[in-house]
């Protein structure tokens, strides 16, 4: 199943990179303006996101909820947990319920496919890999980031050939189709807000194609019993 999922991304992909060109890190304002409202209400989120980690043992871990991920989720024996509220425009109720201001916020953001508190264990690396499409594009927001012993956050993201440590409240809209990677050096638990948000500005067969392949996703969520 992953070398089916694996080989499914790589011609995916292959058909992005022909027609669309962008660079890995994009303008929030231009390309997700309803960023700005995740971010206004980033200290309410982490509240909640807070409130679910006295539980952290009931948050699935990653590749419990897609296999296909097993390889990056369940390399090192330490723990990566999401919360997933809403995937490719299915709701998980139950998961709404627990952050009602975060599921407000999706509710009023027509272009969010995809929602998710993401968990990553201390000492957590999460391997270089990259998404599926570039249809579809990564909302990064850090709601509780540790701090490592220099002062800086402990927490690192690598995009293509660059390394972000973002503070609380902070965020990145980038492209993961470009290879990323993920280590939490710090001894405490690093919480972020995952947004998977529509491209805006794709010519119209890349559109058409983005809709099917959304389509396609939704039945399989559907058929796992997600909701």
């Amino acid at each position: 199943m992953a070398a089916f999922y694996d080989l499914s991304a790589d011609l995916i992909r292959g058909i992005y990179d022909r027609r669309i060109d962008a660079p890995a890190i994009l303008d929030l304002d231009t390309f997700f303006p309803d960023g700005r409202k995740f971010a206004d209400a980033w200290r309410e989120i982490r509240d909640e996101g807070l409130a679910v980690a006295q539980q952290l043992a009931t948050v699935p871990k990653f590749h419990e909820i897609m296999r296909e991920q097993t390889e990056i989720s369940a390399n090192d024996g330490r723990d990566w947990r999401m919360l997933i509220l809403k995937a490719y425009g299915i709701e998980n109720p139950p998961n709404m319920a627990k952050c009602p201001a975060l599921a407000s916020i999706v509710k009023s953001a027509p272009d969010v496919l995809s929602a998710s508190i993401s968990f990553l264990s201390p000492g957590k690396h999460v391997p270089a890999h990259r998404g599926p499409f570039r249809g579809v594009l990564r909302y990064y927001l850090a709601l509780s980031m540790p701090m490592g012993a220099d002062g800086r956050p402990g927490a690192v993201l690598r995009i293509a050939d660059s390394e972000y440590r973002l503070k609380d409240g902070e965020f990145l809209l980038w492209d993961d189709t470009y290879t990323h990677e993920v280590w939490n050096h710090s001894e405490s638990v690093r919480m972020v807000l995952l947004l998977d948000v529509r491209r805006r500005g794709m010519p119209l067969d890349m559109e058409l194609f983005s809709r099917f392949l959304m389509g396609v996703v939704q039945i399989g969520i559907r058929l796992r019993g997600f909701t």
